[in-house]
């Protein structure tokens, strides 16, 4: 059974460093990744949200592990049609019916949106939420360096997660030294990469990179293993997402090998600033009218 680090996050409660993403996962495949995930593999933390669709599934598949709840770190995330005070609110308590949880250990705005008043009160009604009980720990998602000055100017906590792209091409350098000035932990999103555009929809060009698969090859280890193992000693928290039991299974056996300063120099060195998701300063489906 893996023995996954955890990181303490700024107001002490503690992350495992590696979960499963059900991102684009069907219900009935999201309800027996989780189930294996959990009762099989030895995974920890489940990361969904509202705007997956599958938070039901996920909760029948924490149920059906067997394993205790207060054994596994649940994240959940408030969809961009609920910010604003009057919305965010009843949109987590539906969250948390949906899992048939009275809390999750972790709730995110899911997109900072161009609303920055709208933003203040999601942000606000989260402090709330934390205050209630809802939640274990308050963030964000996709939040760039302003935007979370600003709901740190606004609120009286400061966000433990701020979850975003992040992979080898992407690697969010300055985003990630000023989480680490204010104690925000940062969460990849997207740790395997992609095809630029895709958000995943093609085939994924980096765990085919001959550079990958040459660190691969020296550590007789899977593409995937490298690149979850680099985010590990990144000191970020990384979710990939698989429905595959053979998969889910390997991209957890990342805890009995390093990668050594020359794998990391080599995985530097495919840094290209490319996104493959939406840019959240222009990001802004799903948003309410104002009016």
């Amino acid at each position: 059974m893996a023995d996954t680090p955890v990181i303490t996050l700024n107001n002490g409660v503690e992350i495992p460093q590696l979960g499963l993403g059900v991102w684009q996962a069907s219900p009935a495949e999201t309800e027996a990744a989780v189930r294996f995930a959990i009762a099989e593999a030895g995974y920890r933390h489940i990361d969904t949200a509202a705007a997956y669709r599958n938070e039901e599934a996920v909760g029948r598949g924490i149920a059906a592990s067997r394993v205790p709840r207060d054994e596994v770190f649940v994240t959940t995330k408030l969809w961009n049609s609920d910010h604003g005070a009057d919305r965010a609110r009843p949109a987590l308590d539906a969250s948390l019916r949906r899992l048939g949880l009275d809390h999750v250990d972790l709730v995110l705005i899911h997109w900072p949106l161009q609303d920055a008043a709208r933003r203040i009160e999601t942000w606000l009604a989260l402090e709330a939420a934390l205050e209630a009980g809802k939640a274990r720990a308050i963030g964000v998602s996709n939040f760039t360096t302003e935007q979370l000055e600003e709901v740190i100017a606004a609120g009286s906590i400061v966000p433990a997660v701020n979850q975003v792209e992040l992979h080898v091409r992407f690697p969010q350098q300055s985003l990630r030294a000023f989480c680490r000035t204010r104690g925000i932990a940062v969460e990849s999103w997207s740790p395997l990469g992609g095809a630029p555009g895709s958000w995943g929809g093609e085939t994924n060009t980096l765990l085919g990179d001959p550079i990958v698969a040459g660190v691969a090859r020296r550590h007789e280890r899977s593409p995937a293993q490298v690149l979850i193992r680099w985010h590990l000693q990144q000191g970020l928290i990384a979710i990939p997402k698989s429905v595959h039991p053979d998969r889910i299974r390997q991209n957890i056996e990342v805890f009995d090998f390093e990668l050594d300063a020359g794998d990391l120099v080599a995985l530097a060195s495919l840094e290209t600033g490319e996104r493959i998701g939406a840019d959240p300063l222009e990001a802004n489906w799903g948003a309410r009218p104002t009016s």
